[in-house]
């Protein structure tokens, strides 16, 4: 699928994400704002709630040339980038993310991993997405990060639709040089 414009994160004050991703879709701009279910307890009863994956961030497809209908929307605090430059999201990172989000898996925010060890998983829902396998409590969870953020999202999954990805050959010729 081809779209125009990339994808953005935009910084949006923390409780409003929802309010703003509905001003941006009644503007006529293509927006993503990931949830996942969470058990709430309370004193006097239990909850399933929505809550935002990236509290105070949301994603949005704009040309960057134009961004001032963006950075005007109430609650929008900014672009995020490098300086006053916006700077796009992989398209790939907001699949997995999305895949992951409407994958009906159990999932929630998870501290961002830069190391570890990349899988890709070859069965169940999540087949064909690659990520950062990580163990908790003695169950596999699949980290998908958004580099740019340095946010990323945990879902559990069986250990049977994992695959180690090799590194690539430039990979292991430098990690050769290194050990060498």
């Amino acid at each position: 699928m081809f779209w125009t414009h990339p994808w953005y994160a935009l910084r949006v004050q923390s409780g409003r994400e929802k309010f703003v991703a509905s001003f941006l879709r009644s503007k006529g701009y293509t927006e993503f704002l990931p949830l996942y279910r969470a058990k709430c307890r309370w004193s006097d009863r239990h909850k399933e709630v929505e809550r935002v994956l990236f509290p105070g961030y949301l994603f949005c497809r704009f040309d960057p040339q134009d961004r001032l209908p963006i950075i005007t929307t109430p609650y929008v605090i900014s672009i995020v980038g490098a300086g006053k430059t916006p700077i796009p999201i992989e398209e790939a990172e907001v699949e997995a993310i999305s895949v992951v989000a409407l994958s009906g898996l159990e999932t929630e925010p998870w501290p961002f991993v830069g190391a570890g060890d990349r899988v890709l998983l070859t069965d169940g829902p999540l087949s064909g997405l690659e990520g950062i396998l990580v163990e908790v409590k003695k169950r596999c969870r699949l980290v998908v990060s958004v580099t740019l953020l340095q946010r990323s999202v945990a879902v559990e999954l069986d250990g049977n639709w994992i695959a180690p990805i090799r590194p690539r050959r430039a990979e292991q010729m430098m990690r050769l040089a290194v050990v060498a």
